[in-house]
């Protein structure tokens, strides 16, 4: 618990060991220096390509490859502290403490962070922490795990098929003919476990549906092969715990064939409309179903619903959520925010006591039965 006339000291990790690990500093940049001087202490935690944690200047040292000092963070719930690592030719020598930490944003995007994995030390070290808990995380991320947990949920999902490596390198044949009998053309290929569109393709014929398995299996041993529509790209961002509220509705128009990793973070020809353009009936079902498909994964904090809009049939599809979305002042999420009457700052600020509350909740929870 902070104490009263204290600032909040927010330890802000980003970086990380996915393909997303630049879109994550632009991400950390916009949040640390939106975070109030007044109200919070902000403490750097990068993390590299490789996987090493680091403190002292780390956006400057993963930006411009600067030096910068190695660190840990330990799964000891006594001690919610940032360990600096002294070595000696590659060994550790010693742990010296940069700073007790009183809630964490991560802002890591993609696997090895948005995923479940950084939550699990953060709940083994008993820390507040911003956004979805560990299964809320890698539900998210998984999107063969996602669409069966919406279709259970009773939510609208587009047919879909998931392939394994495994199968597609031992019976080609016999996965693409399985595929064609299931879903027609186009269809998109889709690593299980990425983001930001990384490895996605969408296939017209059977050899686009070679390579574009070809290209998914080289990120994941998971591939979903989703039937493709004629539809609009419709975005929803969502905050809250146990009775999350739903932004104005946004609408993504690629100029590419679809929103994929160049439309979204090297080509600037996409078009983002806030609010869609949609009749109210239609924006109401369409935030409702948000709302839906976050509670469905038990989602907390944040987080930003994909849904498809067919435009010949009008019907809506549910097709992805990013529990840690992209936080640069220009990303979506935060945009649907300022569109709704919710700023910037303000928004961090409400993400911050979200995760405390959390917190408080699980500690009023009982850790251990006892047979009288």
């Amino acid at each position: 618990m902070v104490e009263k006339g204290h600032k909040i000291r927010v330890g802000v990790i980003f970086g990380g060991r996915s393909g997303e690990h630049e879109v994550s500093l632009q991400s950390a940049q916009s949040v640390m220096q939106a975070l109030a001087p007044a109200k919070y202490e902000v403490v750097p935690i990068g993390i590299d390509k490789n996987g090493r944690w680091l403190t002292g200047d780390p956006l400057l040292a993963l930006t411009e490859g600067r030096a910068s000092q190695p660190a840990t963070l330990l799964p000891d719930p006594q001690s919610a502290t940032l360990m600096k690592v002294e070595e000696r030719e590659r060994r550790v020598t010693g742990l010296t403490a940069v700073a007790e930490l009183d809630v964490i944003f991560p802002v890591l995007h993609g696997p090895y962070g948005e995923d479940g994995t950084v939550q699990g030390l953060l709940e083994l070290a008993n820390l507040p922490y911003v956004g979805a808990g560990v299964v809320g995380s890698a539900v998210g991320m998984d999107k063969a795990i996602f669409k069966q947990v919406m279709a259970a949920s009773g939510l609208p999902v587009l047919p879909w098929r998931l392939v394994l490596a495994s199968q597609w390198q031992a019976q080609p044949e016999a996965t693409l003919a399985a595929i064609e009998a299931e879903l027609p053309y186009p269809v998109f290929t889709k690593p299980a476990n990425l983001g930001s569109s990384v490895g996605i393709s969408k296939c017209h014929n059977r050899a686009e549906l070679t390579a574009g398995l070809d290209e998914a299996t080289r990120y994941d041993r998971r591939v979903v092969v989703e039937q493709g529509i004629n539809g609009r790209e419709l975005e929803v961002a969502v905050l809250g715990n146990d009775d999350p509220l739903a932004s104005v509705v946004g609408e993504i128009r690629p100029r590419r064939d679809f929103y994929d990793y160049i439309a979204k973070y090297i080509s600037d020809d996409s078009e983002l409309i806030i609010p869609a353009p949609l009749t109210p009936e239609m924006a109401a079902q369409v935030r409702e179903l948000a709302v839906q498909a976050y509670r469905a994964i038990d989602c907390a904090g944040l987080g930003r619903v994909d849904l498809l809009l067919d435009k010949d049939y009008g019907k809506l599809y549910i097709n992805e959520i990013n529990t840690i979305p992209g936080f640069t002042r220009i990303s979506m999420y935060p945009k649907l925010w300022e569109a709704s009457g919710l700023s910037y700052s303000d928004l961090l600020d409400k993400l911050i006591e979200l995760a405390m509350a959390r917190h408080e909740e699980k500690e009023k929870l009982k850790k251990s039965f006892e047979i009288e």
